[in-house]
């Protein structure tokens, strides 16, 4: 086994960046040295570093290469231009079936001297969101400014400089930075550099340095040191992942402490409170431990062990969260000052898009939207429009202003306050949700009329005026409004027609903006969703896409409920001998088709000159009109049995007859009489998707 050990160490890199940078490392380090067999043991990001372990092959073993080069008859200039390409002479080359070959023998390349030749490139190339250059002298970037690398094999340093020959044509120093050996602690708690022999003896020396390089422990030792001080008052931290990942990333040496809140602020908004100390301070929210109440007391975590024990960096942090809590108090109560409804007139000065109007626009759309989805799925429809009324209004209160995390959120609370009715003040605060794919759906029902209506009039909108979605961009997050509409479709049960409520959200809008295509495109785009949605479930997809083929999307839950259904039946022996003989008449008609097709029309009673076909003619007569009566009713499983009813006489017609009779009058009849099983069964299910 051999240990490579890389570390780049730089100033402080932005939390968000730090798990990404670690694993950007990992890869391309695999892809650079992949001739070496590398194996990634493990990745390490810390405020100042990103670094990663690896297991290499000691060599690239020695090969020959083999180069077939122009004909024998190609001109000079030809072979001239191979043999410099390689850097050969003729004498290397020998003739092979009419070409100049050249076979060279390629010896073992240590790994030692493999790594230094490929490092500087990649950290050259090495693709930052944002990074940024320094100093004068070199075009060298890197997210913060970079100060050491460290890398090691087996506990030998492997030697690169980072300068190269630039793009111009000159030299670029690189900031002068070359590889060792060594690395530095803690920024304030540490003094100068060190150097290390191993991954393990870079961890311990760190450790002793007052750096916790593992972000695994680092965040663990966070967690149990506000654990061990929420315990003792009988508090609890109020979940907040993504705050803990954060905080994990702004420290090396995590150290723990709790402030008191004053009483005075108690009443605010648990919601205020919370992304007032997250946003602003990195605070954690504590709750009384069994009744999970809003406790007066916060969390937060230094990067430095105070020598007073924590007593005057507790006083300062209490003293900056009273004013910050002091600003929330003022919009808190300057809002409440006028009702919610005064304050309408003010969308008209708010731009929802540049192309579809203000938010009073888009409120007047919502108000006739969230009316026309709650008649169809058993909601209040005056409270629906009353709510889409009020839901965008908090967009104008100071406490939006400065948190816009809580829109929609405060919007709900005034409505409280002004006695609006709790089912709207609800509604207005769920009518942005599903806000991810771990963020619940409204339940109920006038909640989900506004958030359904909010999603599709956004939906509506930004493909009537062309801003759809790209291969990598959604910056209007329409994928996640698409996948929120069938989330609450599907949770709640609903049987809402999609088609027909996004045509109504597109009559909404000017004429100009209503085109037909538009909805044929909106449909795809939710077929799509679905598509996708339901292969994260593992349906499988020749299941799905005989499904979505055969039906439209005027029920969502029907769709799910018939994948459901058709992969129970296809598992049983009757749905197996029916695929069968659906793809054999789709099969015959496909290739009958080519010559002089299509077959399609009446089945001419009068030439059908076989039992078999008369018998199958008259089964069919029966089966179609049940089967899409069975359909009409969803009633699915009986739209199977009565397809799967017309097997044995297939089987036998299959057995008796010609279909590609002489008779060019009985062949195009047959054909049509199959061309009838096939529309009937894609009816049911586009067999021809299915495998097997």
């Amino acid at each position: 086994m051999n240990e490579l050990f890389i570390e780049l160490f730089s100033e402080e890199i932005p939390a968000r960046m730090q798990k990404t940078g670690a694993e950007t490392l990992g890869r391309l380090i695999g892809e650079a040295l992949k001739p070496l067999k590398v194996q990634q043991v493990k990745l390490y990001s810390t405020p100042r570093r990103i670094a990663g372990c690896f297991i290499v092959e000691a060599e690239i073993p020695a090969s020959v290469i083999s180069e077939r080069g122009p004909r024998e008859t190609a001109p000079e200039k030809a072979l001239e231009g191979f043999l410099r390409k390689f850097q050969a002479t003729q004498n290397e080359l020998t003739k092979e079936n009419g070409f100049w070959v050249l076979h060279r023998n390629q010896p073992a390349i240590p790994a030692e001297a493999f790594i230094a030749k490929t490092l500087p490139e990649l950290l050259w190339q090495f693709p930052w969101p944002k990074s940024q250059r320094w100093g004068k002298g070199s075009t060298f970037t890197w997210v913060r400014p970079l100060h050491k690398i460290l890398c090691l094999l087996n506990g030998k340093v492997v030697y690169f400089p980072l300068s190269h020959n630039g793009d111009t044509g000159h030299d670029d120093t690189g900031h002068n930075l070359s590889s060792g050996s060594e690395t530095a602690g803690h920024h304030f708690l540490s003094s100068g550099f060190f150097s290390v022999s191993s991954c393990k003896d870079w961890e311990e020396k760190l450790s002793s340095h007052f750096v916790i390089a593992d972000t695994d422990q680092r965040r663990k030792t966070l967690l149990q040191g506000l654990e061990k001080l929420t315990e003792a008052e009988n508090l609890t931290i109020a979940p907040d992942t993504g705050l803990v990942e954060e905080v994990t990333g702004l420290v090396e040496w995590p150290v723990p402490f709790l402030g008191r809140i004053e009483e005075s602020f108690m009443d605010l908004p648990i919601e205020v409170m919370q992304v007032s100390m997250r946003v602003n301070q990195r605070y954690f929210t504590l709750l009384h431990k069994g009744t999970h109440q809003p406790a007066p007391w916060f969390a937060f975590v230094a990067n430095i062990p105070p020598s007073d024990g924590g007593t005057l960096t507790v006083k300062g942090n209490e003293r900056v969260l009273r004013a910050r809590f002091a600003d929330a108090r003022y919009f808190w109560d300057h809002d409440r000052k006028t009702p919610l409804f005064s304050k309408l007139d003010r969308l008209k000065a708010v731009t929802f898009h540049a192309k579809l109007g203000t938010q009073f626009e888009r409120t007047q759309r919502l108000i006739s939207l969230s009316s026309f989805i709650a008649k169809n799925i058993g909601a209040s429809p005056t409270l629906a429009e009353r709510s889409a009324l009020l839901c965008k209004i908090d967009l104008t209160t100071g406490m939006v202003g400065e948190f816009p995390e809580l829109q929609g959120v405060m919007g709900g609370y005034y409505a409280l306050h002004d006695q609006e009715d709790p089912a709207c003040a609800q509604a207005i605060t769920e009518h942005y949700s599903p806000k991810g794919v771990n963020d619940g759906v409204p339940t109920a029902p006038v909640s989900i009329s506004l958030a359904l209506a909010d999603k599709i009039d956004t939906l509506a909108g930004f493909f009537a005026v062309g801003e759809k979605p790209t291969g990598s961009g959604d910056p209007y997050a329409l994928r996640r409004a698409a996948l929120g509409v069938l989330r609450m479709i599907r949770e709640n049960q609903l049987s809402l027609a999609l088609e027909e409520t996004f045509q109504y959200a597109l009559s909404l809008y000017p004429e100009t903006l209503s085109q037909p295509e538009t909805l044929q495109e909106l449909m795809e785009f939710i077929r799509e969703r679905l598509r996708i949605q339901l292969r994260s479930e593992d349906v499988p997809h020749d299941i799905l896409a005989a499904i979505l083929s055969a039906a439209s999307l005027l029920d969502v839950n029907q769709i799910v409920e018939r994948i459901k259904h058709l992969t129970q039946f296809l598992k049983t022996e009757e749905g197996l001998n029916l695929l069968a003989v659906v793809k054999r008449a789709n099969n015959i008609l496909r290739i009958e088709n080519r010559k002089d097709g299509p077959h399609h029309g009446d089945v001419t009673p009068n030439l059908l000159t076989e039992p078999s076909e008369q018998t199958l003619y008259k089964v069919f007569s029966k089966v179609l009109p049940a089967t899409q009566q069975a359909l009409q009713d969803n009633n699915y499983p009986q739209a199977l049995t009565e397809l799967s009813s017309t097997r044995s006489i297939l089987d036998t017609f299959f057995e008796t007859v010609t279909v590609n009779d002489p008779s060019e009058d009985l062949r195009k009849n047959r054909l049509k009489l199959l061309s009838q099983l096939t529309e009937m069964a894609k009816s049911v299910a586009d067999f021809t998707q299915i495998d097997g």
